[in-house]
């Protein structure tokens, strides 16, 4: 993994291929990598569309490593839904290919200046890029199976479905899974979008023949690995409740505490959230010859994936993950996990951000182009836009556009993209990841819930807001750095709870590298990422009142616990004084 290779796709006489060596970049990975090439080569001020934008794809620091964990890809951009620096991430096969095959990133540059689709094919012998006009439209599953007819089955996808095409600003970028499908997407903040304003619809991976990166200190990484795994494998998160129920576990657990956003935002609790919760869901899988139990990469021991089932046994999606359980669910007032699992099957298809999609159906809702609870007319709306109609055009691009254009007051996003599974209201400390997170509301920037709730790595009552800010911050910091090591974050919650686990981690990552890395230097590498990130948003220009929540969440009381959202604008403003 040691060279970066740069397509442009606007050069003269066609897309141009070139490598280089890490060079400036060298010690990066991941996120890190992402946001420094942003951050350095974009101009801010650039359409997120436009030529001068760039889209980069990089595996982490460990990826293509037999590091547990290890198989996460990071997508940066400057964002077409919030105009900000952009990372998101994705399981899957392709990291870890990508990583054998050599690259610490594809850089796609430049614009077409003809009309044509383009497929990338990457192996062992090199890069060939050719138009295919035939795959114009195609969802991401059909589009999968003709690469699988064209190139073999021993390949991995990173593709693009209608939404991507039609430039929407809620398109993801989907990656296969170890059964070649496109279950797996770097949802968040339009990525898909940027993708398809370069022209290209695949990247089709084949690493035959490439072997696995071999570590500096092979002993040293062996016994490393090996703690890390048992240290997963014992915490209860990690090795029990994930496995058991996926991540849709949570259901029933932020329901009780009154924070489960309901009908748009409207109530912490949903009174049938137990028809859609990880248990009933893992209950379902098993009966129809599924499984709760799946990991969504070669080298994951967590398995917080599933294969969730139609009525009559046949494969339907993944296993509905918790967001796009709630954000379907719970949120537009859908009880029923058949149209749930339908819902997250189209936004896979056509290649839309769960959340996204989600959180615009419920305020479409509130605007009344459906009903809340009407689960027909929420999978009508998302093939709308998988049709690219006028109204789907409008939801295709978020739930902040759909509220400007239908008069809907009660939006719930920050820098335009929506919140996810988690009212800030109730749970204080994700409220003000949601307000600072350079990309907008993310519960992944700084997973407060874990300590809010979950109890992990101490606790911060989540109904006040006393010590939020320096939760939030820690998170943030933490999570930069293990999003830039290819590592899966649902680790967090065994380094948090155990030093022991943390210390494995670190010294898997220098036994591989001939490093001496400290916890410090760990922390020191988030702080980086986050200035860097921090650094292409102020040029963007982006302020301290960007920082903030919806002004309805501190005036609007959140039913059972009656609490508004009481982290002051000042003290927002000191997360990133460290």
């Amino acid at each position: 993994m040691d060279k970066i290779l740069r397509i442009n796709m606007g050069a003269e006489g066609g897309p141009a291929v070139t490598e280089e060596p890490w060079g400036k970049y060298e010690g990066l990975g991941g996120r890190a990598l992402t946001s420094a090439i942003v951050s350095g080569e974009v101009p801010p001020l650039c359409h997120p569309l436009g030529e001068d934008n760039k889209l980069i794809i990089a595996p982490g620091l460990l990826s293509g490593t037999a590091a547990a964990m290890s198989g996460r890809i990071s997508v940066g951009c400057k964002s077409p839904l919030t105009g900000t620096i952009k990372e998101s991430n994705s399981g899957g096969q392709p990291s870890q290919v990508l990583a054998r095959l050599g690259y610490g990133a594809i850089v796609l540059e430049g614009k077409p200046k003809d009309d044509n689709l383009y497929k990338i094919f990457i192996n062992k012998d090199g890069v060939t890029i050719s138009s295919d006009n035939s795959l114009r439209m195609l969802g991401n599953y059909d589009l999968v199976d003709k690469m699988k007819e064209e190139y073999g089955d021993k390949i991995c996808c990173i593709s693009i479905g209608p939404a991507g095409e039609m430039k929407m600003a809620a398109a993801s970028v989907a990656f296969t899974d170890m059964e070649m499908r496109p279950t797996r997407h770097a949802g968040r903040g339009g990525v898909g979008a940027v993708m398809g304003s370069k022209g290209v619809k695949v990247i089709v991976l084949d690493d035959t023949g490439m072997k696995m990166r071999p570590p500096k200190d092979p002993e040293k990484f062996r016994e490393a690995n090996k703690e890390f795994v048992s240290g997963l494998k014992k915490h209860p998160v990690t090795g029990e409740a994930l496995p058991a129920y996926g991540t849709n576990v949570l259901t029933n657990v932020i329901n009780e505490a009154g924070a489960y956003p309901t009908k748009n935002f409207m109530w912490g609790r949903f009174d049938n959230c137990s028809a859609i919760s990880g248990e009933t869901e893992a209950e379902t899988e098993t009966a129809r010859g599924g499984s709760a139990t799946h990991g969504c990469h070669r080298g994951c021991v967590i398995q917080c994936s599933g294969i969730y089932m139609n009525k009559d046994g046949h494969y339907l999606t993944k296993q509905p993950e918790y967001e796009t359980v709630w954000a379907h669910g719970g949120n537009c007032g859908i009880d029923d996990l058949d149209a749930i699992a339908m819902l997250d099957r189209l936004d896979d298809d056509y290649g839309l951000d769960t959340i996204e999609m989600g959180a615009t159906v419920a305020v479409a809702m509130e605007a009344g182009l459906a009903a809340f609870g009407d689960a027909d007319a929420a999978i009508n709306l998302v093939h709308e836009v998988g049709k690219g109609t006028p109204l789907g055009r409008i939801l295709g691009n978020g739930a902040a556009v759909t509220g400007k254009v239908f008069g809907v007051e009660r939006v719930p996003v920050v820098k335009g993209q929506a919140m996810p599974a988690y009212d800030p209201r109730g749970i204080q400390g994700i409220g003000v990841t949601y307000a600072t997170s350079t990309m907008g509301a993310d519960h992944t920037a700084g997973y407060a819930v874990a300590t809010n709730i979950l109890k992990v790595g101490g606790y911060v009552d989540p109904l006040k807001p006393e010590g939020q800010i320096e939760l939030s911050r820690n998170l943030q910091i933490a999570t930069a750095a293990v999003d830039s090591t290819g590592m899966c974050l649902f680790i967090a919650f065994a380094v948090l709870d155990q030093p022991e686990t943390f210390q494995a981690l670190i010294d898997m990552i220098n036994a591989f590298y001939g490093l001496s890395m400290t916890a410090d230097d760990v922390a020191e590498l988030g702080k980086k990422v986050l200035k860097m990130e921090r650094d292409f948003n102020t040029r963007a220009g982006f302020t301290a009142i960007h920082d903030r929540l919806p002004d309805y969440f501190m005036k609007e009381s959140l039913p059972p616990h009656n609490v508004t959202f009481q982290v002051k604008d000042e003290e927002l403003d000191q997360l990133y004084n460290w």
